[in-house]
Parts: structure tokens; C-alpha cells; sequence
């Protein structure tokens, strides 16, 4: 049965690679950044997944594009020397509008690569796609996808296939894969530092999938997992990944709707980006190397992660339930608003107009294993798990962790300090630099049940009067 099963699985990852070839230049596609491909590759799509699919392939040579939709059954091949740019004006870009019920906006957004409900579908290749970003600006808080483009889009697809390719420079997220089912992302290399909300990649309430192999470089969240809808992030897995980011390397959160379940982290190298040229968001260091939040409601269980290694980073490891409360559906008119005073270049009462339902429930965080991390060269925030009143993070198990730091705290700063952290900020975006220098060297521990620390060494490297460990209302 063991071996009926691994052939059928080999032949289904195989089927893709037995049609036959669709080669964007037979199809109009030139190498040439003056002039359009997007058309001629469309039509290349469409051929292929209309005649049961295969494989579309982009040939050595640069190639300028707009907004490609992908469709089942198709392999996006990029050959060595190959890219595909996007281009730099918003009005090559098509605006679509998904079937999925819980996006967290009800409007057209605009995306390099698109893919909606399709199935079986690879995109490898040892070429790039490179968005060009850094030229759409920044016109109000919640624009991603309205007038920055994503690079890489997918919605509720399934057996999603990611391998090899270079992607670079995109107008926000990089990708945002969103109820998306089975899918692997492997051997990719992402370089994202060219404008704001550049996260590397966003795992956003999907199920079954498995990262590995990633080499990452972003201005914002490097691996995210968020749950925008009441749909959870279920069964993932994220290993052996090299990570950097001004921000949080390693991210759970911010959007927590529906929650994390099933969660394994391992051999992830966290470090700061051998490129300091530019800042948009978090510390040069990076703010952290690994954040575990619920703050929109949700649940947070099973969750393991283990043998990271660590250079910088302000506070190493963050663990939070709050309570910001923002629920996953915006009014329809207020996002309309907001798309027609983008794009006609305004932003005069965006952020009022674009108001998300709230949550009244608490989330819950339990069932959370931290094991055999090495940190180097972090800043001198500290460490915090940090549940609210009556609230508390429950079960959680730190251990083998060796932590070397700036440190610095003198006398003179403690009062502050500690008057700091008596604010909750319960309804505040959660940042591990939230609070400021926490009271303690090693973990601040405030409303948990069952925190166990074990095997926790903290050394600085600067004098500094802290104690290795505070907990208030902590068991």
C-alpha cells in the first residue's frame, strides 16, 4: 500500500512535466523593456491550460509585464538569464476582485501575478521576476494591492508549487498566498527592501504547506503567517531558511481571526541584511527574530520551534496576546472610498473611511514550545511573554536558550522602566520594542499560566542591572 500510494503521489507531481511546451516568444513575447509582453504571454497561459496544460517558458532575455492571471495545470518555467519586470505604471495593471468570501477588503486590487482558484500549478525556474516597487509611492496606511501591487498573488488554490525562482523588488508584499491548500515553497530566493509593507512571504489561513529552503531579505516581516479571515494557518511546516528583516524574521500575526494550529519552525539562521542602504520600517538589527501574537481574537496552539541561530535582532523572542480586537471584513463603501481617492492621488480621510469591524473576544494562546535558540549581537530590550489580565498565556515551554546581548540598563533608567511596562497597551499593534527596555534581562513574564523556563543563560556585554527574570502575575 506504501509504495501504491508513492507512485501515485510521483505521478501526480509529474503530470504537469509530460505536456508539452508554450514558449512565450512564439506567442509575440519580446526581450525588451520598452515594449509590453504582458498580452503575449497571457495568450500563452490560456493556450496552455486550455489544452489540459504544460509548461510555459520564458527564455533567457527580459521581458516587461502587467498583470498575468495563472490558471490550473499550468507550469510557469523561467530559464536561466530570464525576467520578467513589471511595469512601472499603475495603468498596465488589471484590477481583479476574488470569489472569496472573507478577503478582508470587498474591493479590486492589482497584482504582478495573479492566481485565483486554480489547481495544480507550478512556477519555477532559475530566472527572476522582478516587480520594480520602489516606484509606486506610499499614498495611505492600508494601499497594498489598491494602488502598490503585490508581486505574487494566490487565492484559495490548491497544489501550489514554488521552486527556485528569484523574486525581487515588489510594490508591498512580496506574496501573499490566502486559503490556499497543499502547497510547497522551496529553493526561492527573495530580496524585498525597496518600499514599505515589504514582506518576504505572508502564509495567510492556509492549510498543508511546507517551506523549506528559502533564502530571504526584506525590509519588513521576513516568513509570516497571519489569519485575516476566520480561516486558521493549519499544519504548516518552515525549515532550514535563512532569514533577514528590519523587522520580525520569524512572525506570527499581526492578523489573528482565525488563528495558528499545528505549527513546526526549525533550522531557520536569523541575521541582519548585508544591505543597510535603506530603512522604511523596524531597527537595522531587526526588531526580532521570532513573534507569536494573537491580538484579533483567534487561537494560537501547537506551535514548536527549534534550533534557530541568531545574530542582532532588538528582542529576540516576543510572545503576545493582546487584544487590538480588529475583525476581517471593511465596509464596502469605505473601501470604494479608498480606491478612488488613491487612484486619483489623494488620501484625505482614507483611514477613516476604511474602518474594520471589532472583536469582543479575547484570544486564547496556549501549547507553545521554544527549544535550542542562539542569539548573538541582540539589542538590549529583552524578551517578554505577555498575556493580559484575566487573559493569560497558558502552557508555554522555553528552554536551551543562550542569549547575548548589548545590555547597558543602569540604575538610573530602572524607575522609567518599570513605569513603562505598567501600561497593558492591550489594544496596541504588537512590537516587541513596544514597551521600550523591558524590566528584566532574560524574559519579562507578566499574566501566564504554566511558563516553564528552562536551560536560560544570558549574557552582556555591557554592565546592567536588570534581573535575568521578572514575572508578575505569572505561574
Amino acid at each position: 500500500m506504501r509504495r501504491l500510494l508513492s507512485c501515485v503521489l510521483l505521478l501526480g507531481s509529474s503530470l504537469l512535466a509530460t505536456g508539452r511546451d508554450y514558449v512565450i516568444t512564439d506567442y509575440g513575447a519580446k526581450s525588451d523593456t520598452t515594449v509590453l509582453s504582458t498580452a503575449a504571454l497571457q495568450q500563452c497561459i490560456d493556450r496552455c491550460s486550455a489544452d489540459g496544460g504544460g509548461r510555459v517558458v520564458v527564455p533567457a532575455g527580459q521581458y516587461k509585464i502587467g498583470t498575468i492571471l495563472l490558471k490550473s495545470n499550468v507550469h510557469l518555467h523561467l530559464e536561466l538569464g530570464a525576467t520578467l519586470y513589471g511595469s512601472t505604471s499603475l495603468k498596465d495593471y488589471r484590477r481583479v476582485k476574488s470569489s472569496y468570501q472573507s478577503l478582508r477588503t470587498h474591493t479590486e486590487t492589482i497584482q504582478l501575478v495573479y492566481a485565483d482558484s486554480v489547481d495544480h500549478v507550478v512556477i519555477d525556474g532559475y530566472g527572476t521576476i522582478d516587480g520594480q516597487g520602489r516606484v509606486f509611492p506610499k499614498l495611505s496606511w492600508n494601499d497594498e494591492g489598491i494602488t502598490r501591487p503585490h508581486l505574487l498573488r494566490f487565492i484559495q488554490s490548491r497544489n501550489i508549487v514554488v521552486r527556485d525562482i528569484t523574486l525581487k523588488n515588489s510594490g508591498c508584499w512580496m506574496q501573499h498566498y490566502l486559503a490556499c491548500d497543499r502547497l510547497r515553497i522551496s529553493g526561492i530566493k527573495v530580496v524585498n527592501r525597496n518600499n514599505y509593507n515589504n514582506d518576504a512571504l505572508d502564509l495567510d489561513g492556509c492549510h498543508d504547506v511546507v517551506v523549506t529552503d528559502v533564502i530571504a531579505d526584506s525590509d519588513d516581516d521576513g516568513i509570516t503567517l497571519k489569519s485575516t479571515s476566520p480561516r486558521l494557518c493549519e499544519d504548516i511546516t518552515i525549515q532550514n531558511c535563512i532569514v533577514s528583516s528590519h523587522c520580525n524574521a520569524v512572525k506570527l500575526g499581526t492578523e489573528t481571526n482565525g488563528g495558528f494550529r499545528n505549527i513546526t519552525i526549525r533550522g531557520i539562521v536569523v541575521k541582519p541584511s548585508s544591505d543597510q542602504s535603506s530603512q522604511f520600517f523596524g531597527k537595522p538589527i531587526g526588531t526580532s527574530a521570532l513573534s507569536l501574537e494573537i491580538v484579533d481574537g483567534g487561537t494560537m496552539e501547537q506551535v514548536s520551534v527549534s534550533d534557530m541561530t541568531v545574530t542582532g535582532t532588538e528582542s529576540p523572542i516576543f510572545v503576545r496576546l493582546g487584544h487590538r480586537g480588529r475583525g476581517w471584513t471593511f465596509s464596502k463603501s469605505g473601501a470604494e472610498a479608498f480606491v478612488s481617492q488613491s487612484v486619483s492621488g489623494g488620501n484625505e480621510g482614507a483611514t477613516q473611511s476604511q474602518k474594520p469591524d471589532s472583536i469582543e473576544t479575547v484570544g486564547r494562546m496556549r501549547g507553545i514550545y521554544i527549544d535550542n535558540i542562539r542569539v548573538k549581537d541582540a539589542g538590549r530590550y529583552g524578551c517578554s511573554i505577555t498575556g493580559l489580565p484575566g487573559h493569560p498565556v497558558e502552557d508555554v515551554h522555553v528552554s536551551n536558550v543562550s542569549i547575548s546581548y548589548r545590555g547597558g540598563v543602569s540604575a538610573d533608567e530602572l524607575p522609567a522602566i518599570r513605569q513603562a511596562v505598567k501600561d497593558e497597551k492591550a489594544a496596541e499593534y504588537p512590537e516587541a520594542t513596544m514597551w521600550g527596555p523591558l524590566p528584566a534581562k532574560g524574559f519579562f513574564v507578566r499574566h501566564g499560566r504554566s511558563v516553564h523556563l528552562d536551560n536560560v543563560e544570558v549574557y552582556p556585554t555591557g554592565h546592567d542591572v536588570r534581573p535575568l527574570f521578572v514575572r508578575e502575575d505569572a505561574e
